[in-house]
């Protein structure tokens, strides 16, 4: 991580730290520890229905917790790929089908060509990209927002952690930079341990995110504004949005954004139980300053073999959300072991919020 000095990263902690723990009083009692699981599941995709054009070894070990898009009436999969058993090394690839075969689970072309689009290259990626969310500019270029896993620098040591990461692709998905945020405050850096971020609107070259740093090992969803051109956060900007309930261990943000008026922005998180340790979610409304506006209780859940037996058992975890003419598709990781596509009525989706006032 990045940092000026043991004072300096210490300051931007602290800050955090201080909002955090009343995040953790005040945010409370918002959602209840009920499972109302109104999804379908169309299709599941493992590994075997990837094949990889562009690397020596065609057939994934792993793919899961996938990133999506809609161009026209093709789905894109942004797909996490594990083709090391040892390392567990993640890559991002590019996959697409069309929607409505994704959405009547018989696909005219499997496996699916698939394409690597983003692998590491640099110190602080060098065990994995991970769990990407795809961002679509005006100008048809691509943000994807992404889990760095790798090394980096804290007052003068070198440490293993994440940090969330930025690559801006071009219209060909080619990487034109790349590189992770940092928080800062005055004079003072620190890049903590963060994932699980979207973007909800983009002016110019800044951005309001939804996000989710981890400060002295407390994960809540967190709101910040973003200079894309320094990949900086001010920390004043920095605020809690939702804070995990007493039945969890922790939350984060699911999925990427899905517009569905000038200021309302639909997103998936989850959350952990205690009880069981079960990844699952819900859905919340943003607006465009990443404020909460409403959220329901977990509405996708593990329900059967497929999703409670994987690397990482009772798990259905993000990227893509994506809405269809009437339907929201819900394109997920299911036990860090294959691809899941869920799907729902809009209307019946946004039945299941509260919301907070008005």
């Amino acid at each position: 991580m990045s940092g000026s000095g043991p004072a300096g990263w210490e300051v931007v902690e602290e800050a955090l730290w201080a909002k955090a723990e009343e995040a953790l009083r005040a945010l409370r009692g918002l959602r209840k520890p009920e499972v109302n699981d109104i999804f379908e599941r169309p299709l599941y995709l493992g590994p075997p229905d990837f094949y990889v054009v562009n690397y020596h070894r065609h057939t994934p070990i792993g793919a899961f917790n996938p990133g999506a898009a809609l161009d026209g009436d093709r789905l894109l999969i942004f797909v996490r790929l594990v083709f090391e058993f040892y390392g567990y090394i993640s890559s991002v690839g590019l996959a697409e089908v069309p929607v409505e075969e994704a959405l009547s689970g018989e696909l005219s072309e499997k496996p699916l060509r698939t394409r690597i689009i983003l692998w590491p290259r640099e110190p602080w990626e060098h065990r994995g990209c991970e769990d990407p969310r795809a961002f679509r500019t005006p100008d048809g270029k691509w943000l994807i927002l992404y889990c760095a896993h790798g090394y980096y620098w804290l007052a003068g040591r070198r440490v293993q952690t994440d940090a969330l990461a930025l690559a801006e692709l071009d219209e060909n998905f080619e990487v034109l930079r790349r590189g992770y945020f940092s928080v800062r405050k005055g004079e003072h850096v620190w890049a903590p341990s963060n994932r699980d971020s979207a973007i909800l609107s983009l002016r110019g070259r800044e951005a309001t995110l939804a996000t989710r740093p981890v400060v002295r090992g407390k994960k809540l969803c967190w709101r910040a504004l973003a200079d894309l051109e320094g990949l900086e956060m001010p920390e004043e900007e920095l605020r809690p949005v939702m804070a995990p309930e007493e039945w969890e261990s922790h939350i984060g943000w699911s999925t990427n954004a899905v517009r569905l008026s000038k200021d309302e922005y639909l997103i998936g998180w989850h959350g952990v139980a205690n009880s069981d340790l079960a990844y699952r979610n819900g859905l919340a409304i943003l607006d465009g300053e990443g404020e909460l506006l409403a959220v329901s209780d977990y509405v996708l859940s593990p329900r059967s073999l497929y999703e409670e037996y994987g690397d990482r058992c009772m798990t259905l975890f993000g990227n893509g959300l994506v809405r269809y003419k009437e339907l929201l598709i819900w394109v997920g990781g299911v036990c860090d072991a294959c691809v899941g596509i869920f799907t729902v009525e809009l209307d019946r989706a946004l039945e299941t919020l509260r919301w907070m006032r008005g």
